[in-house]
């Protein structure tokens, strides 16, 4: 591990530390901004108007009499926003107040000096200061008291503080959750098509590994995928040979019995091999997802059936539109009806339509399933309990989940449940329009 590798800018930890920092600066940036323009530490120097109008009492307290009008003339000039001059005794209405204005004029006035506040219909604060000798100067005062929000530092601070961290902070959650988010939506795209784009490796250097490591394990499962399909397509390739020839000397056998048992080992030997392959074949090109009658899928298997000898009935709307791989939906479909057909004397295939999704149930009369079985049916190679064994020549375990395989890959799901009084319902649910996320098996 290297020395302060915590502080390193490319991982996390120094991400935060970065943002903790900024936050930092940026907060006693606003706070010494604060503190110059409002200047807490002279709360006692009076606003700059009540500042001019006690400079101008101060030198006409100590000017003559007979100087004072010139004096005023000449400070109105020089502040015309002041408004300042010279007042009768008697002729001003002086209201009570005790403002921070009128507290800064009185300490510097010192002795001999009286602020008031005087009455004004202005929104500017009219403020009269008697001199030693009687005579009262008026003046503007701009602003008056102010704002006790705008006049707090401390509260600029906490303002600034929570934007600060706010704005830092939703910066650096988006920063991290966006590659989790990527990786969330790459694991539910995740398929061995060759369609699925890799992971971007940006973001922290802790994010940016995992990107790369989960890269290459797509690329490593993808490559053993892709070994174990060649496998199996030259071990089917090996067997059908030594099948058919064995097929064709089972003919020559002349013990009847014999012969009829080795040419359904055979056929049993033939059609297991062409379900594996269909459960395990990954490397074809994808069907491409079109719009489907769904109806009309479930009436031709159900016809299929029944040109079979077979009872099965369809029951619902006579034509459903839906987003699908129709061939894999056929197969799904069928599978479900073969195993149905095989455990019951009368299947019936229902489609629902609701909302924005659609239900196919495959209904037979048979002996069911157990609730302890049910989850574990779905999976390869697992046959029924004892009501519903098969001997070697019906099954192989992989109906339900090839079927499986096809709803999830259309973005649905496929479950087992109880028919009243008897039997198995085999819940298919599809949506409508969602894209699939996966490839069929």
């Amino acid at each position: 591990m290297r020395p302060f590798g915590f502080f390193h800018l490319k991982g996390i930890g120094g991400q935060i530390a970065a943002l903790v920092l900024a936050s930092t600066v940026a907060l006693h940036l606003v706070v010494t901004t604060a503190f110059l323009i409002s200047r807490p530490d002279r709360s006692d120097m009076p606003p700059d108007g009540a500042h001019q109008l006690t400079d101008a009492a101060l030198l006409l307290g100590s000017a003559e009499a007979g100087e004072r009008p010139r004096l005023v003339a000449d400070l109105a000039r020089a502040f015309p926003k002041l408004g300042i001059e010279l007042l009768a005794p008697g002729t001003v209405s002086v209201e009570e107040s005790d403002n921070q204005p009128l507290r800064g004029m009185r300490r510097h006035l010192g002795r001999g000096y009286k602020a008031v506040q005087l009455a004004s219909s202005g929104p500017q604060s009219r403020v009269g200061v008697e001199l030693p000798d009687g005579t009262m100067i008026a003046g503007h005062v701009d602003g008056g008291p102010r704002p006790w929000f705008w006049g707090a530092p401390w509260l600029m601070a906490l303002m600034t503080a929570f934007i600060c961290v706010s704005v830092l902070g939703l910066w650096a959650a988006r920063a991290l959750a966006a590659p989790l988010s990527s990786f969330a939506k790459a694991a539910e795209n995740f398929s061995l098509d060759g369609g699925a784009e890799p992971l971007p490796e940006r973001g922290p250097e802790e994010i940016r590994s995992v990107a790369r490591a989960l890269n290459r394990m797509h690329e490593r499962i993808a490559r053993l995928m892709s070994d174990r399909t060649r496998m199996l397509a030259a071990i089917s390739h090996d067997l059908r040979t030594p099948i058919t020839r064995l097929r064709l000397r089972a003919e020559f056998i002349e013990d009847e019995t014999n012969r009829k048992r080795m040419l359904i080992d055979l056929d049993q030997m033939r059609a297991m091999l062409e379900s594996v392959l269909s459960l395990l074949r990954n490397d074809r090109k994808v069907e491409a997802v079109t719009l489907v009658d769904i109806a009309s899928t479930l009436q031709l298997v159900t016809d299929q059936f029944g040109d079979m000898g077979h009872v099965v009935h369809y029951d619902g709307p006579a034509s459903a539109t839906a987003a699908a791989r129709p061939d894999d939906l056929h197969r799904g479909v069928t599978n479900l009806v073969e195993n149905a057909v095989r455990f019951g004397a009368e299947v019936t295939i229902r489609l629902d339509v609701s909302g924005s999704r659609l239900v196919i149930d495959v209904e037979d009369d048979g002996p069911g399933i157990s609730d302890a079985r049910k989850q574990e049916m779905l999976e390869p190679f697992v046959r029924g309990d004892d009501a519903r064994t098969m001997d070697e020549s019906t099954g192989f375990g992989l109906g339900l989940s090839i079927a499986r395989a096809i709803a999830l890959a259309h973005g649905g799901e496929l479950s087992l449940h109880d028919r009243a009084p008897h039997g198995l319902i085999v819940r298919m649910q599809l949506p409508l329009w969602q894209q699939p996320r996966l490839a069929a098996a």
